[in-house]
């Protein structure tokens, strides 16, 4: 397993932004080849369902994922439940001063059948992908009133 994080600033306030992260089907925008289906009735709580497909035509993938814990508009836990990756991600938001809030990001990702060696090269990915994510989903479509501006702190 390989674990992720990825830390965000933005001038969004903690409940636009856990707005913004927490419609499943909106992360099928940000990232490439991928489409989400909420398999479970709304709104969102423990117990949520839904499946990131990823792929084109025949090379695809499903990502089942459940929410395990859902403490709006703070702490949401998923648990990935595919045949193919495995783990869990959190996200968090925290107010940051008066003006915005800072996002964390974590995933412990784990693909089957990929030996550790590949350990190195799947948390680099990873990084990007789900840092990409973040930054996408904070900067979608902001309204004339929401701020949009991500900062990413240095590695």
């Amino acid at each position: 397993m390989v674990l992720i994080l990825v830390e965000r600033v933005t001038r969004l306030t903690v409940d636009q932004a856990w707005r913004r992260l927490t419609d499943w089907p909106r992360h099928g925008a940000v990232v490439p080849l991928t489409r989400v289906s909420v398999l479970t009735p709304q709104p969102t709580a423990e117990g949520t369902v839904f499946v990131a497909r990823t792929g084109l035509g025949p090379l695809t993938f499903d990502d089942p994922m459940r929410v395990a814990r859902w403490r709006p508009p703070t702490l949401c836990r998923l648990v990935k439940q595919g045949r193919l990756v495995t783990g869990w991600a959190e996200i968090e938001v925290h107010p940051l001063g008066t003006e915005g809030s800072r996002v964390v990001w974590r995933e412990d990702l784990a693909v089957r059948l990929l030996p550790a060696l590949f350990d190195g090269l799947l948390g680099w990915a990873g990084r990007r992908m789900f840092g990409r994510a973040v930054d996408g989903l904070l900067a979608l479509d902001p309204g004339p009133d929401v701020g949009g501006d991500v900062y990413s702190p240095p590695a």
